[in-house]
């Protein structure tokens, strides 16, 4: 009897014990479960902004600098093309505007003094052969109309003469005037217009020869390598993408239900497999419009459901979110 007693004692104890344990066990799924719907939780997958890097003109490709996975900088030359018949077209321009150049200078300076001595040595030398014709031809008209004492052919050559010498004299005596008041207005204006026209075609071969370098248009990492070197580069034939690393979010899905516990600015935390701890972001972005799940996060429960695309905005500053990475978002409600 007194075995069975102490039997009986143990017994209760233990069933006494069994109680206490599914009591504690139910008031710690009871806690578990109201602290559970305290934070809402989504799966999903990071997603970044893309860039395709094609170059402004066409040319066989002379270099690449980069790989794929390799970080990059703003600004860093990735590619080449290659420049060497441009660079000879720059060398002719540049070539044609130090002559221009000298064209222009010219004009401004107006003529020499030698220039000038020499243009009135040939007006007068001009003037004294028109004045030798004129006189020969007096004196033949003086002989014709007297005697007739040359014939009519030879009285004709000297009258042409004359007059040719004559209209030399005028010509030399423009430029003896031209010499001394030095250039027109207008030929200056003409110069100095084509010497600012070979200047603009200079900056815009030089800045076609900038864009012979691809350079990227932000921090980022090269995602994929599309050419090589030797291929012919064209404006519509990429030659990377490249993944930008100052935007990053992670895409969700929010059930109608829940729509209403979620608002632009909300925090969030991103939990990733790689680390135990959190990436800090908020909700930026709440679609409008209802969809059916996409399956790379469909749930038994969601299968059939309408849902809505949240996108979590982090600043993902050691860049350990990589595209298409599963990860999951925790909002506290």
């Amino acid at each position: 009897m007194k075995k069975f007693g102490k039997k009986g004692v143990a017994l209760v104890v233990i069933v006494l014990v069994v109680i206490a344990g599914v009591f504690g066990y139910q008031r710690y799924e009871a806690a578990k479960a109201a602290e559970a719907a305290k934070v809402l939780t989504l799966n999903g997958n990071v997603d970044v902004r893309e860039v395709s890097l094609a170059f402004r003109g066409s040319d066989r490709i002379a270099e690449i600098l980069v790989d794929e996975g390799d970080m990059v900088k703003a600004g860093q030359v990735l590619a080449r093309l290659d420049s060497r018949e441009l660079e000879l077209s720059i060398a002719k321009t540049k070539a044609d505007i130090r002559g221009q150049q000298s064209t222009v200078e010219k004009l401004h300076n107006g003529t020499r003094s030698e220039e000038i001595a020499q243009a009135q040595r040939n007006y007068e030398s001009a003037q004294a052969a028109a004045a030798n014709a004129e006189s020969t031809y007096a004196r033949y008209q003086a002989i014709y109309d007297d005697i007739q004492g040359i014939s009519r052919q030879t009285l004709e050559t000297a009258r042409h003469d004359a007059e040719a010498k004559q209209a030399a004299a005028g010509a030399a005596a423009s430029a003896y005037e031209e010499a001394v008041n030095g250039s027109r207005p207008e030929d200056i204006a003409i110069g100095e217009a084509t010497l600012e026209a070979s200047n603009q075609e200079l900056a815009r071969l030089e800045y076609q020869l900038s864009q012979y370098e691809l350079r990227a248009p932000a921090d980022g990492v090269i995602r994929s390598r599309l050419l090589q070197p030797g291929d012919m580069a064209s404006t519509s034939t990429p030659v990377f993408k490249l993944s930008l690393l100052n935007k990053k979010w992670v895409r969700v899905y929010v059930k109608e239900t829940d729509l209403g516990k979620v608002y632009e600015g909300q925090s969030a935390d991103v939990f990733i497999d790689s680390q135990a701890e959190p990436i800090h972001g908020q909700v930026g972005y709440i679609s409008s419009t209802a969809e059916f799940t996409p399956k790379t996060v469909q749930t038994d429960e969601l299968r059939t459901a309408l849902v809505y695309e949240v996108r979590v905005y982090v600043d993902d500053a050691d860049n350990v979110l990589r595209l298409g990475m599963p990860a999951t978002v925790k909002i506290a409600l």
